[in-house]
């Protein structure tokens, strides 16, 4: 496989990164000469001011590390010049702009992959997996926070598009249900073009409920999950790649000394083996690219997690719950 990459902001630079040391590196491309040139220079690999130049090259493959105005354009194009593609979150942040990139990525016969990154997050495998199993027992609701401060790099898009997909991406897959409507609140506390700090409460089939904590305002990083399942409390940690493993049993309470409630607490403490997300992501692609086969995060995946996103927006406009429209 050859892979360029297009866009070299912080993030494109790190797709560069993991693609260079895997060896299958090609090329970059950027609109900026400055930055093209220092990423091309810095893994010896063919630097391109603009992508079409690209696509005319022998490369099998792109990741798409653009902004999101441009997103539909530039995969739209690389897969018409039939090379597979990554397409980094939020994958146009249109369900319907990126319904038309599937059904491209059918006609043409290559891969278009879903750049959420925290879905290839070994502790959210582990989790998913011991859900399955019936390890926690039935789950009732799923709750995440992913907050810090302002981002100092470009934007065209608010929170929710920005931050918030990775979690509706992390807990649709978790729940493994449609959702059904959701309920959204948001405000622009920094007086920015977009929104920066939102709630977001979605309703799934079989009762299940999600909630997402997401801002730009919080001094400090959290990365979290917390699952509220019939056996255990289980609180996940993205960052640590950690999570807390919680039961409980009350021995008999004596009525005239509540205070000191009888209870028993069972906390376990798993910590996995720390892998970066990003790298696993890439070889899932890499390896859907070369077998033909769907990655983790298909197209089809984040076209419901637009549907959720723009659903949450719509709900913020309205000030009601607001129903997801199915795919």
């Amino acid at each position: 496989m050859r892979v360029g990459v297009i866009g070299v902001g912080s993030m494109g630079q790190n797709h560069a990164r993991i693609l260079s040391e895997k060896g299958v590196l090609a090329s970059v491309s950027d609109i900026a000469p400055e930055a093209a040139k220092a990423v091309g220079g810095k893994y010896s690999v063919e630097h391109f001011l603009n992508y079409q130049e690209m696509l005319k090259s022998d490369v099998d493959a792109v990741i798409v590390v653009t902004p999101t105005s441009t997103h539909e354009r530039i995969a739209t194009d690389a897969m018409r010049a039939g090379k597979h593609v990554l397409l980094e979150k939020p994958m146009t942040g249109n369900s319907r702009s990126l319904k038309g990139l599937v059904s491209l990525a059918k006609k043409e016969r290559v891969v278009l992959a879903g750049g959420f990154t925290e879905r290839y997050n070994p502790i959210v495998s582990f989790a998913k997996q011991s859900l399955q199993e019936g390890a926690y027992g039935e789950l009732i609701t799923a709750a995440t926070r992913r907050v810090s401060s302002m981002p100092s790099r470009i934007r065209d898009v608010g929170v929710i598009m920005d931050l918030g997909v990775h979690d509706i991406d992390v807990v649709q897959y978790i729940v493994g249900k449609r959702a059904r409507s959701v309920y959204a609140l948001s405000g622009q506390g920094k007086g920015i073009s977009y929104e920066d700090h939102a709630n977001i409460l979605i309703d799934f089939e079989g009762g299940t409920t999600g909630f997402i904590e997401v801002n730009w305002l919080t001094p400090m990083k959290v990365r979290k999950l917390a699952l509220t399942c019939s056996k255990n409390f289980v609180e996940v940690d993205y960052m640590e790649q950690a999570a807390l493993v919680c039961s409980s049993t009350f021995k008999p309470i004596e009525g005239g000394n509540l205070y000191n409630v009888p209870l028993e607490l069972d906390v376990r403490r798993i910590a996995l083996k720390k892998e970066e997300p990003l790298r696993r992501e890439l070889a899932d692609f890499l390896a859907a690219a070369e077998k033909g086969k769907e990655p983790l995060v298909s197209g089809e995946n984040a076209i419901q997690t637009l549907k959720i996103a723009e659903a949450a927006l719509e709900s913020v406009r309205k000030g009601s719950k607001v129903q997801v429209e199915e795919s």
